[in-house]
């Protein structure tokens, strides 16, 4: 739970909220190289980068960023019902946090409703 509460994203989040999101994500570490995400592929997990660097790229533009710990990413894809819109790389060791699309209906969407951001990947 402590690691959840430096991110940004869930800031306006209560403390039960935030109690229960951390109860249902799971936590992961990752090998540098390793494929998060799919381009292409269904979306079925939200994730958070806790630690480590995690590279961003799409078919046909490359290479488009690089997450640092505190980025979210996997929201396009649950959140519009659609494939996921980017491949995410681990570029180093990274630590991160997932949970289902249940939670993230939950728990997590409201976040996302009207706020007028671009969303950051996959």
């Amino acid at each position: 739970m402590t690691e959840l509460a430096r991110v940004g994203l869930f800031a306006d989040l209560t403390g039960e909220t935030l109690g229960k999101l951390a109860e249902r994500m799971q936590r992961k570490e990752v090998t540098s190289g390793t494929v998060l995400v799919h381009e292409g592929e269904p979306g079925d997990r939200f994730f958070v980068l806790l630690s480590g660097l995690a590279g961003v790229s799409q078919s046909g533009l490359g290479e488009r960023r690089v997450l640092k710990a505190g980025a979210f990413f996997g929201e396009v894809a649950l959140a519009m019902g659609v494939p996921r819109t980017a491949t995410v790389t681990a570029m180093t060791p990274c630590v991160v946090a997932s949970c289902d699309e249940a939670t993230f209906d939950e728990l997590l969407r409201p976040l996302f409703a009207d706020d007028g951001d671009t969303p950051a990947a996959a």
